[in-house]
């Protein structure tokens, strides 16, 4: 199914640019999908779900580039705050009252912090590994516990982008096309290991990304975030099964609540690539069974 889009580009205070796309189906039934991207990654992250999801005939869906990443680009200061601001602002441009908001992994962040900054925006939560601290263990849980060194590099790698010194061209990342070459190449142990480290390179993100922002990003995402049934809305959370930055045990527990629908995914920490089809039904089936509708 071919999905039209418009590029919008969002002037905000302090002189950034949040830069994102809109499907509008000829007759909205209900309130957008508000769509997040991960750590280093862009809108692009979303573009095979939009085209395909069977949710695009009756309900606009809404690509965003977070501050600092994609056609967002900034070397200054980002984070949740500034992030859920700028979410708001664009639902306000696109005349969305509320929204379904779907983020995967930090995007999932982002999105459980826009639900308690923004509650009355947010219908339902689709939440794609989303990451809770008290799950954290090894050499996560450690880089979570760095958090203020890291934050403390950013401000200071901020400090010489504002001299001038930082990197003047980052190539765009196509994530649709990288997803659609790795599925082409998995199906041997080889290509599998191949590919979780493509994928979870830090190296290969920072071509991409300006590296105040790529440690800001590590800050926000092992931040402490609210708890699905503390929000008080309907929440999906799919999780990878092959995952390995937390405890199952306590995953569980952070997410138990009768608010709250948990659904496996057998993959690593990437499902929208290595699983798109099931991360589709399963939104699908989830966001038709919401109710009541709330018009947009």
């Amino acid at each position: 199914m071919a999905v039209e889009e418009c590029v919008h580009r969002l002037r905000r205070p302090g002189g950034v640019t949040i830069a994102y796309a809109v499907h509008r189906p000829p007759v909205p039934d209900g309130p957008p999908l508000l769509l997040i991207h991960g750590l280093a990654s862009n809108r692009s992250r979303f573009a095979e779900f939009a085209e395909h999801t069977v949710l695009a005939s009756r309900r606009a869906l809404i690509r965003v580039d977070l501050r600092g990443h994609g056609e967002s680009i900034t070397r200054r200061r980002v984070g949740t705050d500034l992030w859920c601001d700028d979410l708001a602002a664009v639902l306000d441009a696109e005349g969305a009252a509320t929204a379904i908001v779907v983020g995967h992994s930090l995007g999932a962040q982002v999105a459980l912090h826009f639900a308690r900054r923004h509650p009355r925006r947010v219908v339902a939560l689709v939440l794609i590994d989303p990451v809770f601290r008290s799950a954290l263990h090894g050499r996560w849980l450690r880089l979570a516990q760095a958090a203020p060194l890291i934050a403390l590099a950013a401000c200071l790698v901020r400090g010489l982008n504002a001299l001038g010194v930082h990197r003047r061209a980052l190539p765009p990342l196509d994530l649709r096309a990288l997803d659609e070459a790795a599925r082409r190449a998995l199906g041997s142990p080889e290509a599998e290991r191949a590919f979780i480290a493509r994928y979870s390179s830090a190296r290969a993100d920072l071509r991409h990304v300006p590296l105040a922002v790529y440690l800001q990003d590590l800050v926000e995402m092992f931040a402490p975030a609210p708890l699905p049934r503390e929000l008080g809305v309907p929440v999906l959370a799919l999780l990878s099964t092959g995952a390995t930055f937390a405890d199952a045990g306590q995953m569980r527990a952070a997410l138990a609540g009768p608010n709250v629908t948990v659904q496996p995914i057998a993959c690593q920490h990437w499902p929208l690539t290595e699983r798109p089809l099931e991360v589709r039904a399963a939104v699908e089936r989830w966001c038709d069974a919401l109710t009541p509708q709330t018009p947009a």
